[in-house]
């Protein structure tokens, strides 16, 4: 659970004056004439009588989440076309800020930001939306969608407050998404019939002024008719908290899957006015979330049907969270921590959920006919076919050749492309919001075992050493890893150098918190750094830009080093030290041009990139995820370009396998089974 924040005086006349104006807000502040700027149709989605009510008639919804930046654009309708199938009338979606601002000011609404897309392809396939656009979302996606940037400024904004700050942030980010919104609500002709404010408050704070100021600001830009809506888990002071009392905005509830609906539904009632409070589970979960180091979640496929026909046969509503997970692309995985900050779990790349339409759109399963059978008692009308599994394949082993070792693409005594300060600096005030940093000091040689330890290291570092390569020209030696969640000190053997000793400390961010107390999550090393007890000094900071999720291509050195330098076809590699590899395969046909999976068993751990699409983090030694989905319009007929950054112990044979089904079998050390 979150913790409570503290009461504040200038917070409580901050909401009495939120209040107040919002109490005058269609007096105030009209929205702009809808029948004016658009072709406005006798459409209308409400709440009366504790039920929705669509164009005058009751309305049950029966939805699920499918997030479109989890999804090929170029299969956003396959996907559609299965959750219409599977029964569902309505599709949930969040907005993650982070996908479009990625820099101040720059915002991006192509490729996989493409929302508006989306928003008309669901509107083509007689899909409604409820609409989740924060601006927290959580989610499982990277800080819960917040812009990395935001860690760069100073002083930094309070997230999720009434912070002054805070709230220009969010009023510059809406004020540029939602007017793209409103021709594409339900009144003006659209498929939204439903706005979401926030993203489970009453799990983190209790400032009614900056859920006012939400709601104040989503008025100001989308008008007086369209519902909002929070959503907070089932009990009272998740909902104290979370909730908006009156009948502004329509509150959901969320629960556990399995727990009896009806009390939970009946408690909601308590938080809606009089009339107001259909039953929703906004989040009917049909899977769960899977962190590296765990078995995958699962769920049983009956059981979860059983739990959605008693919300359905007593005209319940319901979303499945999910419908389909998609895939957490680039860099955009989130985290979650237990019982502190140091407790932290990242998300695999794979959002897979257990859903009942899988990562890669299968629906020939157990859990997909299941829920089906049961949306079916309840639809008035015959549910439309399934669609056919898109084909996958199998295009066999793909040999690859050492290109570089990451450290040679630095030059440690230039000045060029290097930050430099006496104490190590975080990746966000550097600019590398994602991926890597490497940070490099020297210490003395004067012999011995010297112990390395850094407080606060956020999320795993790779420690190692070298003498100055004018002296041996030998290799780094590796020494070990340091992760946050164990926050292990590293003991650094003695190394016969002339004079100082090279300390090379290589830090991946793994994906910021989404979720909980300790959601203010900057990433880099954060603290001193100590050797025997004594604070180094002088450090070098060398970004290592690699491209994310719906990046521009721009020229990359170290990418098209890797992609482009000769290599070396070793017999065997058995090196530990991070080097970029590459291979290539063919497609002769565009006809033989098929979803597939890249199987990384007997490697380490790094990231992959096709044709320049980066698919995702691979930790195959952690597991259980062995391998990652490569959607088929990410390849192209001829020939295809495989590049990894390989951080710890690549396949001594330097060999991959393109494979057509996931597995989510690697499971080498502690594993915690996650299943409801």
């Amino acid at each position: 659970m979150a913790k409570k924040r503290t009461s504040k005086a200038t917070l409580f006349l901050i909401f009495i004056s939120f209040s107040a104006l919002y109490a005058f807000l269609p007096v105030l502040a009209p929205p702009p004439s809808l029948s004016t700027r658009h072709n406005k149709v006798s459409r209308n989605f409400e709440i009366s009588r504790d039920m929705f009510w669509k164009d005058a008639q009751p309305f049950q919804i029966i939805g699920g989440d499918l997030h479109y930046f989890r999804v090929h654009p170029q299969y956003w309708e396959d996907r559609l076309l299965k959750a219409k199938a599977l029964g569902l009338n309505t599709i949930q979606t969040y907005v993650p800020w982070n996908l479009h601002e990625p820099s101040p000011g720059q915002h991006v609404f192509e490729g996989f930001a493409d929302i508006e897309s989306f928003l008309k392809l669901c509107n083509k396939l007689g899909l409604l939306v409820m609409l989740r656009p924060g601006p927290y979302i959580c989610a499982e996606w990277d800080w819960g969608g917040f812009p990395a940037w935001f860690s760069s400024m100073s002083p930094s904004p309070k997230l999720r407050s009434s912070d002054p700050a805070f709230l220009r942030l969010v009023e510059g980010w809406w004020g540029n998404l939602l007017p793209k919104l409103v021709p594409l609500l339900y009144e003006n002709g659209g498929p939204i019939i439903m706005v979401q404010i926030e993203n489970e408050y009453g799990s983190y704070g209790n400032d009614k002024a900056y859920l006012q100021h939400l709601v104040m600001l989503a008025r100001s830009h989308l008008g007086p008719d369209v519902i909002l809506y929070t959503t907070d888990g089932g009990a009272r002071e998740n909902l104290d908290k979370g909730t908006i009392r009156g009948d502004a905005v329509y509150s959901a509830v969320d629960f556990t899957t399995g727990d009896d609906p009806w009390p939970i539904f009946e408690l909601q009632k308590k938080y809606n006015a009089p009339g107001k409070s259909p039953p929703l589970s906004a989040e009917f979960y049909t899977g769960w979330l899977t962190h590296w180091g765990e078995k995958i979640a699962n769920t049983d496929a009956d059981f979860t049907a059983a739990a959605l026909e008693k919300i359905l046969a007593k005209n319940g509503s319901a979303v499945l969270y999910m419908a389909h997970g998609g895939t957490n692309f680039g860099f955009y995985s989130g985290a979650n921590t237990g019982s502190d900050e140091a407790d932290y779990k990242p998300d695999l790349t794979s959002y897979d959920y257990d859903a009942p339409i899988r990562e890669d759109g299968d629906v020939d399963n157990s859990k997909y006919n299941a829920i089906r059978k049961v949306i079916a008692r309840h639809s008035s009308a015959p549910l439309p076919s399934v669609p056919s599994n898109i084909e996958k394949t199998a295009y066999g082993p793909i040999h690859l050749q050492r290109k570089t070792f990451l450290f040679d693409k630095f030059n440690f005594t230039s000045s060029t492309n290097v930050f430099e300060s006496e104490h190590p600096m975080s990746m966000e005030s550097v600019g590398q919001l994602f991926g890597l940093l490497l940070y490099v000091t020297e210490y003395k040689a004067n012999g011995g075992v010297k112990t390395l330890f850094i407080p606060k290291l956020h999320d795993r570092a790779q420690v190692f050493i070298s003498c100055p390569s004018e002296v041996t020209g030998a290799r780094p030696t590796y020494v070990g890893a340091i992760e946050r969640w164990s926050n292990n000190k590293l003991n650094l053997p003695n190394l016969k150098c002339h004079s100082n000793i090279n300390l090379l400390i290589l830090v991946e961010n793994m994906g910021r918190l989404n979720y909980g107390p300790y959601i203010f999550d900057g990433k880099g090393i954060l603290s001193s750094v100590y050797l025997d007890g004594e604070i180094l000094h002088g450090w070098k900071m060398f970004p290592i830009p690699l491209q994310n999720l719906n990046d521009v291509p721009t020229h990359n050195a170290i990418m098209q080093v890797a992609s482009s330098a000769r290599g070396k076809r070793l017999m065997k590699n058995t090196s530990k030290e991070p080097a970029f590899y590459s291979g290539h395969f063919s497609i002769d046909k565009s006809s033989q041009i098929k979803d597939t999976y890249i199987s990384f068993n007997n490697w380490g751990k790094g990231i992959a990139f096709v044709n320049d699409f980066n698919i995702g983090r691979y930790w195959p030694l952690r597991g259980p995820q062995c391998n990652l989905y490569v959607p088929a319009p990410v390849l192209k007929q001829g020939d295809n370009l495989l590049v990894i950054l390989e951080l710890e112990s690549p396949d001594p044979e330097l060999v991959v396998q393109s494979v057509d089904e996931p597995d989510f079998t690697c499971s080498f050390g502690n594993m915690n089974l996650h299943q409801l």
